[in-house]
């Protein structure tokens, strides 16, 4: 009997302990939303959205994206006097740390910097530092076009322009009291350029490759750490994930020549397409992002879930979890939340933003 109680207690052990392992696989370490950071006299109902909304589904991380709307002082010519302020910015902050949100502020480096017809500050105060001056933004954009242009990129290799992107990360972490920063990095279809004199002839991997550890490398001066968008580390020909979901201009390769502890921010909006995992293997901590489709908002929580619960534990660790993305503005996204106004797609009125982010965290929360 004594034998008997003995082996019965190993089992419960075991059993036990395989549980508690189980259990700790399904709270997922990243349950993130981002958003574009609100306008100054939207500020307090957005306070309230993080009180109400996301400290109630248990959020705790904020990317809120910042860009060129905050009232820079570093760099007062990039600065929008309408944007946030230092003040705004602290008062964001207090409110995700009564939460313990983990506020993290995006500023779009690299690419993203126009959009159609209109051209982003940066370039628009530092014209000299454009990847492709020689294209010129047409008066009414449409895709596709000659010139294949999507957005601009500025030259990773001009000699000034990270003395000007570094002050901005700086002070807009600083602002927000931030141990990471998001720097965006999607999207980039123009780099490397046979019209740049500093850029032609280089390999695009190993272009995107050190503009990333540079970016990586300051942020570590201040002990933080690095979030990207993963797409253009995704090879968009073998994948058939296309050339805005992956890359087509063989950026891809930068994969194998970055810091694994840099944090990918994997998006997929039509389809949940598992490339956590290609990411995870390559050794990178991974976050999965829906945007306004709540099935593969569902799908994705499902999926990280798995992996995490049927993957070696070195592995399982790197899958962090999924992200809620909103690309509406976040005036517009609150207007839509909160039912003051509906723009849903007649073919799919649940096809938005709102009802994905309430059931991908429905999802997230059912289990715990």
């Amino acid at each position: 009997m004594k034998t008997w109680g003995i082996l019965l207690g190993l089992l419960f052990g075991v059993g036990c302990l395989r549980a508690a392992e189980t259990n700790a696989a399904r709270v997922l370490p990243v349950r993130g939303f981002c958003i574009e950071a609100p306008s100054p006299n939207r500020l307090d109902d957005f306070v309230k959205f993080i009180e109400e909304e996301l400290a109630p589904r248990s959020v705790n991380v904020l990317i809120l994206r910042v860009d060129y709307r905050f009232q820079y002082q570093s760099r007062p010519e990039l600065a929008d006097p309408t944007g946030l302020s230092r003040a705004d910015a602290q008062k964001l902050a207090a409110a995700c740390r009564r939460h313990q949100i983990r506020i993290i502020p995006q500023v779009n480096l690299l690419g993203h910097q126009s959009w159609q017809s209109q051209l982003g500050k940066l370039l628009q105060v530092y014209p000299e530092f454009d990847e492709t001056p020689q294209v010129k933004l047409p008066e009414k954009y449409k895709w596709p076009n000659p010139d294949r242009l999507y957005c601009k990129s500025y030259c990773p290799r001009h000699p000034q322009v990270h003395d000007v992107v570094f002050a901005l990360m700086d002070e807009v972490c600083d602002a927000f009291g931030a141990d990471a920063f998001h720097a965006g990095m999607d999207e980039v279809f123009y780099l490397g350029e046979d019209q740049c004199p500093r850029c032609r002839g280089r390999s695009k991997a190993e272009l995107f490759a050190d503009e990333l550890k540079a970016i990586q490398g300051h942020l570590k001066k201040s002990q933080r750490q690095l979030w990207i968008w993963g797409d253009r580390l995704l090879d968009g020909r073998t994948t058939g994930l296309g050339e805005w979901e992956a890359s087509f201009n063989d950026t891809h390769g930068a994969v194998d020549l970055i810091p694994k502890d840099i944090v990918i921010c994997d998006w997929h909006y039509e389809q949940p397409a598992p490339t956590a995992v290609y990411f995870a293997m390559k050794g990178f901590g991974v976050v999965s992002c829906p945007w306004r489709n709540p099935e593969v908002g569902v799908a994705q929580v499902k999926d990280m879930h798995r992996f995490r619960e049927e993957s070696p534990a070195v592995l399982r660790d790197r899958f962090l979890g999924v992200m809620q993305t909103v690309w509406s503005g976040s005036g517009g996204f609150l207007d839509q939340f909160y039912g003051r106004r509906t723009n849903a797609p007649a073919k799919n009125p649940d096809h938005t933003e709102a009802t994905c982010f309430r059931k991908t965290f429905e999802e997230i929360t059912s289990d715990r």
